[in-house]
Order: structure tokens, then sequence, then C-alpha cells
């Protein structure tokens, strides 16, 4: 694995309402780099679960289901599209119920081995940053900068409630509070890649910080790291 190791990865994990996939995005379009939202990824095959009858409550999820799945990665600088047997579902999977069941699907360890080698194909097309849960500690264990992006869990809730007002939804905070939550324990006790920062990443509370903060101790950190500035 380590000799494939052409491009710069850069890994930011965490917890959902931390701000990654922000940061994330900010710091990929700051240095022309590719993103990796493994998020999307996990909601995709979601997705496709659900539509092929799966409750995410099975104990387990079929290998010949999961082998017949088409998912396709088309990066770019700062994003990327997702497509699903040629099906673009970049937005339809942005639901709270694609959300939740891929919660639940990625502590199966199927599901996860189903997705390692589609994350990991990205980092040999180009420089990214990859955020998610585990992209440090498992995906990319040789990412030259890896970060864990946190916040206090009533942060982390009110900024989900946020986005959902803004997308035109009716959410309750207390139920939102709830399923992040419950989210936190699904993804912190799994028994396969939990939610635990890599043991070289550098740690970032952002509950009282702005993205834009965020993303400027980051850069300053790759620079450190690298040895050298980047484009941004």
């Amino acid at each position: 694995m380590a000799q494939d190791r052409t491009f710069f990865v850069i890994t930011i994990d965490g917890p959902a309402g931390a701000g990654k996939t922000t940061i994330a995005r900010n710091l990929a379009q700051r240095l022309d780099f590719c993103m990796l939202d493994s998020g999307a990824l996990y909601r995709t095959l979601a997705l496709a679960l659900l539509r092929a009858g799966v409750k995410p409550e099975n104990q387990s999820v079929p290998a010949e289901l999961l082998e017949s799945i088409e998912i396709s990665v088309e990066p770019d600088i700062g994003g990327m599209r997702l497509m699903l047997q040629s099906e673009d579902v970049s937005l339809r999977i942005r639901s709270e119920e694609v959300g939740n069941a891929a919660s639940k699907f990625s502590a199966k360890p199927e599901v996860r081995k189903a997705l390692l080698d589609i994350q990991r194909a990205v980092a040999r097309k180009c420089d990214i940053v990859a955020e998610g849960r585990d992209m440090g500690a498992v995906v990319f264990p040789f990412a030259q900068a890896k970060f864990f992006i946190t916040a206090d869990p009533e942060e982390r809730a009110k900024r989900r409630y946020s986005e959902l007002m803004r997308k035109g939804e009716k959410p309750f905070y207390e139920q939102v509070l709830s399923d992040m939550a419950a989210r936190d324990q699904r993804d912190e006790t799994r028994a396969l890649a939990p939610m635990i920062p890599a043991d070289d990443a550098t740690i970032i509370d952002t509950t009282t910080l702005t993205p834009q903060d965020v993303t400027e101790r980051i850069l300053e950190r790759i620079e450190v790291i690298a040895g050298r500035a980047f484009k941004g």
C-alpha cells in the first residue's frame, strides 16, 4: 500500500456536526486538491441497500448484493460527484433517512470492506483532502497530514439543526440532538474501525471557532509537516 503513495493526502476525521465537511471543502479549494467525502460514499451505498429492500437493522448484508452495486467517484477540485449504477445521486443521499441508515450500515464489516478500495483509489488519482470518521486511522494510515475535528455535542446539534432548517425541513432540536448522540455511540463503539483519532492526528476543538479559523490553523500545520508552503 505504501508504494502507491504518489499524491499528498490530508485526512480530517470527527463526529457529525463538528464542521469537518465544510472545513475539508474549504481546504481542498484553497489547495486545489480533490475532496473525498467518505460519508457521502456510505450514504450512496445505504441508498442502494434501502432501494434493494435491505433494512439497516439486518444482521448482515448479502455479499452478492454488495458485489452487484456499482459506485463510482468522479473527483474534482474541492468536491466530487457520486454515481450509483450510472445515476448521479450526489443530492439524493442528503436526506436524514439515508444519513441514519448509513450510520447503521457502516457498522457492518462487509459494508466497510466494500468501500475501502473505492476510497483508496481516489488517492491514486489526485492530491486529496479525505474527510470521515476513520480516514487517518484506517483508510489512509500513510497520509502525510492527519486531523481530528470535534466540538461539544450541543453545538454540533445546533449546527445540524440550522443546516436542516436551511434545507426547508422542520426538525425538532431535541430529536436532532438525540439522533446525533446515538450516531456518536454507534461510531465510537463499533468493533471495526471505531471513530477515534489516529495516533499521529492533530486534534482541534471547533466549538468556539469559525470554519475559516480552523482552515487557517490546518493550513499552518500542513506547511509545518510538509516543510513547504502550499498554494492558497
